[in-house]
């Protein structure tokens, strides 16, 4: 078997190929990809705690905490306490961070073309990597060949 017959580095390598081509995407706006995961699902649902926001982009709060600092840093979020649970903290947008979601649309459309996919295509590829990533995700240990 040679390397580019494995679908795990297809997944990798195709990985990899989209988050470079979001680079010079995001780099006028001053955010790294992450940052740009960050700011999507907070466009969808603002005011998520901590709790949920690395559930929904699928990150330990060791990792999301540093990311999150840079960007209340640079002025895109804020991260409070709760009034009702001083445990939980919530990250909410600023002005600044809602005024760039009007440049995902410019985003989505040059990734969109640079796919080369219709969005139907998209949707179907979107779901087929889904399914496959909760059927992977079931298996708690990996399976010994």
């Amino acid at each position: 078997m040679q390397i580019s017959d494995m679908l795990c580095f297809s997944l990798y390598s195709a990985s990899h190929a989209m988050t470079h081509l979001y680079r010079p995407l995001l780099a006028p706006l001053g955010l790294t990809y992450p940052q740009y995961l960050v700011l999507v699902a907070l466009w969808a649902e603002d005011g998520q705690n901590l709790r949920q926001l690395g559930a929904t982009l699928e990150l330990e709060s060791n990792t999301l905490t540093p990311l999150l600092k840079r960007m209340e840093e640079a002025g895109l979020i804020t991260r409070t306490r709760s009034r009702e649970d001083e445990r939980m903290v919530l990250v909410s947008l600023t002005e600044k961070g809602r005024a760039l979601q009007a440049d995902s649309e410019r985003i989505t459309r040059c990734v969109l073309e640079a796919s080369g996919l219709s969005i139907p295509e998209v949707i179907e590829l979107r779901r087929k990597i889904t399914a496959l990533k909760q059927a992977l995700s079931s298996f708690a240990e990996p399976v010994a060949g």
